[in-house]
């Protein structure tokens, strides 16, 4: 062996428990990791989770309570939007922009809508399709920012209506369902 080598270290089986305990702690950690992402708020209902505006004008505040400042109003009701966090009858939302702040329970709704493709700059218009599958022939195109309702999510797929239109629409173009949400 000349001076610049190192000495080879026999295998032992603490080499062998020591993977195996790794291994144990890494099972044992996953789940409370996945279920960290998913919570349960105050409502009973899971965190996050997405809504829609129920009202015309709601308020959205720095703070949960009324003597918060109003950050800014939205105008339009079926914006899909994300909570994020709840304290008592209070909502910290998130829109397709990233703006956050907080609402007041009773202006959201549990009906699923959705905007398609907002984040694109491009104009592009999305294909709908008669089916959930590309080859199924497209039923319209839809410009960036539109509305729908959400009728169903399954397999990468959602089925949406809205005025004059209904079909299916690659998952992942649309805010207020995610990735693999499956809807009934």
């Amino acid at each position: 062996m000349n001076r610049h080598s190192k000495p080879r270290r026999k295998r032992t089986f603490s080499h062998g428990l020591g993977a195996l305990l790794a291994l144990s702690l890494v099972l044992i950690a996953a789940p409370l990791v996945q279920a960290q992402t998913t919570r349960t708020g105050s409502s009973g209902q899971p965190i996050p989770r997405f809504v829609s505006l129920k009202s015309d004008r709601s308020n959205v505040r720095l703070g949960p309570s009324d003597r918060h400042e109003v950050a800014w109003t939205y105008v339009k009701s079926g914006l899909p939007i994300e909570i994020t966090q709840e304290f008592e009858n209070w909502r910290r939302v998130r829109d397709w922009e990233g703006n956050e702040g907080w609402l007041f329970h009773s202006l959201l709704s549990g009906r699923r809508t959705v905007l398609v493709t907002p984040w694109d700059a491009s104009g592009e218009n999305t294909p709908l399709y008669a089916k959930a599958d590309v080859d199924s022939g497209v039923v319209a195109y839809l410009a960036p920012k539109v509305l729908a309702n959400v009728k169903s999510c399954a397999r990468g797929w959602c089925r949406i209506e809205g005025r004059g239109y209904d079909g299916w629409i690659d998952q992942t173009r649309l805010f207020g369902v995610y990735p693999d949400e499956v809807i009934d």
